[in-house]
């Protein structure tokens, strides 16, 4: 194995321990284009193809296949491993199964991957293959030392990306325009990828979405969730501006948010539940007569793992109970519709410590302004 940094050799111990405690013989790390994360949480190198996946072995051994010419040099740069070039991936995956008669084989990322490609491996070992998706999550959910060091990279660029926002927009720009100048920034000074939402206006505002054509207009509230990856993981913030003098509900609006924010935040450590992450928050709401903008009708989540993942599980919801542990990476975010200024934004991403935990993100933690 090449000295990278690419094999994530603590979890190909885990994943090795994960398949003796299961009696599984082998486990697929399988990805897509879209869904690239069960494949890099192990050997971190992007790819242009339409799958790969990494076989590994209770020995620990790993065989990589990759469908494009160009991924195969690149796992080659970083992993003196075997590496099949499988333009007919059905097939290769086929091949590589054949001994497999009769045995155990668990795949993380089943739930996604092409049923042509699940048949595959049901005919080559005889045996429906078995889920590893939420126990290989569960590995995930712990950052390594090497993974927060890409998360806080992350950060950075989330703030300086922030920053650039705040300097570029004005009255006029319409909001494709801002979201293209923002994402030329962060691409220019390192993000691989970006994924970014986008709100303007008043109580009109019920969420955020795409970019539009929509020119910006003074009073407005001008949304967004920022979310570069570097070194395949993301990092995430979320902030309201205001162009011009903020009205006194918008102001009103954000100091609930941020006091909703900041008791998820202080709340946060190891052994406390998910769910009561999220219940202090809309306590807060709560509080302020504003309990019926908590539930799904008028928002999503408030909060969510962050890694190889935009989205990484667990959810923070009331209704979703996981035990929060020490190295977890997430964002504690209380985005929803308020009738007093319309949705808003707010959230840092965290890491949990041994005692609470701490901010990546260095972006000033106020409603932004901008003169009209």
């Amino acid at each position: 194995m090449n000295d990278t940094g690419a094999l994530n050799k603590t979890r190909l111990a885990d994943l090795v321990k994960l398949m003796e405690e299961h009696s599984w013989n082998a486990v697929i790390l399988y990805g897509h284009s879209w869904r690239k994360d069960f494949f890099r949480c192990l050997l971190n190198v992007g790819f242009v193809g339409n799958h790969a996946a990494v076989v590994v072995v209770r020995s620990g051994d790993c065989c990589v296949l990759v469908a494009d010419s160009w991924d195969r040099e690149s796992v080659q740069a970083v992993f003196d491993g075997e590496i099949l070039l499988a333009p007919d991936f059905d097939q290769a995956l086929h091949a590589r199964l054949v001994g497999y008669q009769g045995q155990r084989v668990a795949i993380a990322g089943l739930e996604f991957m092409e049923s042509r490609f699940v048949e595959t491996v049901r005919r080559a070992t005889g045996i429906s293959p078995i889920s590893a998706s939420l126990a290989v999550e569960e590995l995930r959910r712990v950052k390594t030392a090497d993974e927060v060091a890409h998360l806080e990279q992350a950060c950075r660029l989330a703030d300086e990306g922030y920053r650039y926002f705040t300097e570029v927009i004005e009255v006029g720009m319409k909001e494709y325009e801002l979201v293209a100048e923002v994402e030329s920034f962060v691409k220019a000074n390192g993000a691989e990828d970006n994924f970014m939402l986008i709100a303007s206006g008043g109580v009109e505002v019920v969420g955020m979405k795409p970019p539009t054509n929509r020119a910006f207009t003074k009073g407005d509230s001008v949304t967004t969730e920022l979310s570069p990856q570097v070194g395949g993981y993301y990092a995430q913030i979320c902030r309201t501006l205001v162009l011009g003098e903020p009205s006194s509900e918008q102001r009103e609006s954000f100091r609930i948010f941020s006091e909703a924010q900041a008791a998820g935040q202080e709340f946060l450590k190891p052994g406390v539940n998910n769910a009561d992450v999220a219940r202090v928050q809309n306590d807060v709401f709560r509080k302020y007569g504003y309990g019926e903008y908590t539930g799904p009708k008028y928002t999503r989540v408030r909060g969510h793992n962050l890694g190889l993942y935009l989205d990484e599980g667990p959810h923070v919801l009331e209704d979703v109970n996981y035990t929060i542990k020490e190295g977890m990476v997430l964002i504690v975010h209380p985005n929803t519709y308020l009738p007093l200024s319309g949705y808003m934004v707010f959230g840092d991403t965290l890491r949990v410590t041994a005692t609470g935990c701490t901010v990546l993100n260095t972006t000033p933690r106020k409603l932004f302004e901008k003169a009209g």
